[in-house]
C-alpha cells in the first residue's frame, strides 16, 4: 500500500463528494423545496469549508442604509473580518449591502429561466447603496475605498440544455445591463462557465468542475479589495 499523496486525487475527490451528492439529492428526493434547500446546503458547506475564514457563506437578505432591500438570496458571500454586524430575526438572516463580496443562486438544473432569475436576484442586490467611510490611520485618514463590483452566478447539478454548456447558455447569459452580469457558474454534472476580462464567456467541459469553480471564485474574490469601511451612522438614523 502506498503512502504517496495525490494532489490530483485530493482535487478529484473533492468534486466527486460534491457531485455525488447533488445527484443523490435530485434522486432521492421528492418535495421541490427540500431539494431546493439541499442543494443550498451542499453549495453552502463547500464555501464554509474552503473559502478563507474572512468569507462567510449564508442565506440571506441584503439591505443597504437607505432602508431597500434585496430579495432573498440562496448565497452571500459576505465578509466576516470586518464588518460589524448581521441582524438574524426568526432564522432569517440579513446583511448590510457594505459587507457583501459575491451572491449566488443554487438550482438542481440551468436553464434559460433559471438564468433569468439568478440575473434578477443579482441585479436587486447590485442596485442597493452601499456607503464607504474615510479610514483612519496612525499617519492620518485614508480617502473611502472605491467600491468593488459584486460578483455574481448560478450554481446547479445538471443542465437542460444539449450540449449542456454551448450557444443556448450563452444566449442566456448574454445582457447588455451591467447589474445583471452573471460572472461565474458551476454545473457539477458538466462544467463550468466564466466571463473573461474582455467580457467574453468562456465554457469549460469537465476538468472536475466543482474544485475548478472553487478556484476560479476563490481567484476572483482574491483580486478584490476589501470591503469598505461602513457607516454604521447610516444605519443607525432609522433608530426612530
Amino acid at each position: 500500500m502506498s503512502n504517496t499523496w495525490s494532489l490530483s486525487d485530493l482535487l478529484a475527490n473533492l468534486h466527486t463528494d460534491i457531485e455525488r451528492r447533488l445527484e443523490a439529492i435530485r434522486a432521492t428526493m421528492g418535495h421541490p423545496i427540500s431539494k431546493g434547500d439541499a442543494s443550498e446546503g451542499v453549495w453552502l458547506e463547500l464555501f464554509e469549508r474552503y473559502l478563507p475564514k474572512r468569507y462567510e457563506a449564508i442565506k440571506a437578505t441584503v439591505v443597504d442604509s437607505q432602508g431597500t432591500f434585496s430579495q432573498q438570496i440562496d448565497i452571500v458571500i459576505r465578509d466576516k473580518q470586518y464588518s460589524p454586524f448581521i441582524f438574524n430575526y426568526e432564522g432569517q438572516l440579513v446583511v448590510p449591502a457594505e459587507s457583501v463580496y459575491a451572491v449566488f443562486e443554487a438550482k438542481q438544473s440551468i436553464d434559460a429561466e433559471q438564468v433569468r432569475y439568478a440575473k434578477e436576484k443579482a441585479a436587486s442586490v447590485r442596485a442597493l447603496h452601499r456607503t464607504s467611510l474615510p479610514i483612519p490611520h496612525a499617519g492620518g485618514v485614508y480617502s473611502p475605498k472605491p467600491l468593488s463590483p459584486i460578483l455574481a452566478g448560478i450554481v446547479t447539478f445538471q443542465s437542460e440544455w444539449n450540449p449542456a454548456l454551448g450557444d443556448p447558455l450563452r444566449t442566456a447569459l448574454t445582457t447588455d445591463d451591467e447589474t445583471q452580469v452573471l460572472q461565474l457558474g458551476c454545473v457539477a454534472a458538466h462544467g463550468t462557465f466564466g466571463i473573461d476580462g474582455n467580457g467574453s464567456y468562456t465554457f469549460t467541459d469537465g476538468r472536475k468542475p466543482a474544485t475548478a469553480f472553487l478556484f476560479d471564485l476563490i481567484a476572483r474574490l482574491q483580486a478584490r479589495a476589501t470591503v469598505p469601511m461602513i457607516d454604521v451612522a447610516a444605519y443607525a438614523a432609522w433608530l426612530t
